[in-house]
C-alpha cells in the first residue's frame, strides 16, 4: 500500500467525524461576546465565591465539585496561596505514599529518609519502597551532588557575524560589570560563568548560576534581565533585537545541553547490591537484571533517547509534587545515565542525573502539605538544597533497580494487575 497505515486510519478517523454541513460552520472563527472575571492575584473568601458562581451558573460545574475543591480549609486560608497561583478557587488533593527508610550516606544527605511521593499511578510507590527496601539492606546509597548550575541563556541578535563577534568582544572584556549587575538582583545566586555562542549573526549567552537552596528558576530570569539591561545601555555594538530566553538553555525541556553540562544539580549515586538480596528481596538474580539491562540500553539507544535510563519522570514526579518543586522541570530533570554492571557476583547500580532541580525553599515548598512533606525528611529550610536533591536522586536510583528486577522477572505485568487493576 503506497499510502502509510497511520494516514489512512487518520483519514478514517476525521472521516467518521466529519458533517458535511455542521463541521465547516462549527469550525468557523467564533465572534460572540463573552465576559470574564477580573484576574485575582490574592485570593479571598470573596473573590473564591464569585469564580464558583460564576462556574456553577453556567453549569459548567456543580456545587459536588465546588465542595471538593474549594473545601473550608482551603478558602480559610486561602491567601497563603496567593505567591504560588492566580485566580485562586481551591485545591486539589493527590494521594501521598511513603517509601523508607531509605538509607543513604551522601555528601549532604546522610540518614534514613522516608520520601514522601505524591501519585495517583497504583504500583509506583510499591514499586519504589522494594527498591528502597533492597537498596538499605545492602547498607544504603551512596550519592553527592557533584557540580551544580542553573543557566539562562538570553539571545541578541545583530545585523551580521562581524557585528555579533564584536559584541562577543566587548562582553568578554565587561564580565566584572556584568556580573556584579547580575548579582546585585539576589543575595543567594551568583554567576559562576557566561559563555557566547555563536550563530552567525545570533548570540547565546550561556549564563549560569549557583542559586543556594533554592531551585532557583526566578531568580537566575532576574538576574540575567538585569544583567541584559546593563549590557543594552553599555555595549558600543548596535543590538537590533534581544530577548531574556533564546530556547538554548533547555529550560522546561530535555536536551543535549542538559545532558553534557546540567542545569541544575548534577547527582550521582549508586549501591551495590549483593546477590543474595536481589534472590530474596527483588525476586530474580544478577544476571537475569544484567540480561535484561542490556537489552533495555539498547532499546534506549536504538530509539533516541538522551540518556539511557528506565523511568526517572515516575520518582521525579511523584517527589516534585510531594515536596512542592516545579513539577514542569521533570521535562529535564528526567534525562540521565542508569548503568548496572557485576561485581563479583554482586550487582553495581548507579544514576547520574545532570539537571535535577529542586529547592529546599522558595516556590511551592512553603504551601502547607508540602511544608510537611520536606519536615518528614528533615530537609525543609535554608542548608537542605543539596541534601534534598541528593534525596531525590536516591529514590529515582530506587526505581530503577525495582523496574528492571521486574522486568527480568517477569513480574512487571502481574504487579500492576493486582496493584492497579484487579485489587
Amino acid at each position: 500500500m503506497i499510502i502509510p497505515f497511520h494516514v489512512s486510519e487518520m483519514l478514517r478517523s476525521v472521516r467518521a467525524r466529519f458533517e458535511n454541513e455542521l463541521t465547516p460552520k462549527r469550525m468557523l472563527p467564533n465572534d460572540d461576546e463573552f465576559t470574564t472575571l477580573r484576574p485575582v492575584r490574592k485570593p479571598t473568601r470573596a473573590s473564591i465565591e464569585k469564580y464558583w458562581a460564576r462556574l456553577i451558573g453556567e453549569k459548567t460545574a456543580s456545587v459536588a465539585d465546588k465542595l471538593q475543591l474549594a473545601d473550608p480549609n482551603s478558602v480559610e486560608h486561602a491567601e497563603q496561596f496567593s505567591a504560588n497561583i492566580e485566580n485562586f478557587i481551591g485545591t486539589v488533593k493527590i494521594p501521598v505514599g511513603i517509601i523508607g527508610p531509605l538509607r543513604i550516606n551522601g555528601l549532604n544527605a546522610n540518614g534514613d529518609y522516608h520520601v514522601p511521593m505524591a501519585t495517583t499511578e497504583a504500583a509506583l510507590v510499591a514499586s519504589y519502597a522494594r527498591g528502597a527496601f533492597a537498596a538499605t539492606k545492602a547498607g544504603g546509597i551512596s550519592a553527592a551532588v557533584l557540580y551544580e548550575g542553573v543557566v539562562r541563556t538570553p539571545a541578541f541578535v545583530f545585523d551580521d557575524l562581524l557585528t555579533a563577534g564584536q559584541f562577543i568582544d566587548w562582553v568578554v572584556s565587561q564580565v566584572d560589570d556584568l556580573q556584579a549587575a547580575a548579582e546585585a538582583t539576589t543575595a543567594h545566586g551568583k554567576l559562576v560563568s557566561m559563555e557566547p555562542f555563536i550563530d552567525n549573526n545570533v548570540v547565546f549567552l550561556i549564563c549560569r548560576y549557583t542559586t543556594g537552596d533554592a531551585a532557583g528558576q526566578n531568580m537566575v530570569t532576574i538576574s540575567t534581565n538585569a544583567l541584559c539591561e546593563k549590557i543594552v545601555a553599555d555595549c558600543p555594538v548596535p543590538i537590533n533585537q534581544w530577548y531574556i530566553e533564546g530556547n538554548f538553555s533547555g529550560d522546561k525541556k530535555a536536551s543535549f545541553l542538559g545532558l553534557v553540562t546540567g542545569r541544575g544539580r548534577k547527582v550521582s549515586a549508586s549501591v551495590t547490591i549483593p546477590a543474595e538480596i536481589v534472590e530474596k528481596t527483588l525476586g530474580t538474580s544478577v544476571e537475569a537484571m544484567l540480561d535484561y539491562g542490556r537489552v533495555a540500553n539498547l532499546g534506549s539507544h536504538l530509539s533516541g533517547q538522551l540518556g539511557a535510563q528506565a523511568h526517572f519522570a515516575n520518582g521525579l514526579a511523584a517527589f516534585y509534587i510531594a515536596t512542592g518543586q516545579d513539577a514542569a522541570c521533570v521535562a529535564e530533570s528526567a534525562i540521565g545515565i542508569t548503568r548496572m554492571e557485576a561485581r563479583g557476583d554482586d550487582l553495581f547500580c548507579s544514576v547520574t542525573m545532570p539537571n535535577i532541580l529542586v529547592g529546599s525553599v522558595g516556590g511551592g515548598t512553603g504551601l502547607p502539605s508540602q511544608s510537611a512533606s520536606l519536615n518528614i525528611m528533615g530537609l525543609k529550610g535554608a542548608g537542605k538544597g543539596a541534601a534534598l536533591a541528593e534525596v531525590a536522586a536516591a529514590t529515582c536510583l530506587c526505581g530503577e533497580i525495582s523496574i528492571v528486577a521486574a522486568i527480568a522477572a517477569g513480574h512487571f505485568t502481574r504487579a500492576h494487575e493486582s496493584l492497579a487493576r484487579k485489587r
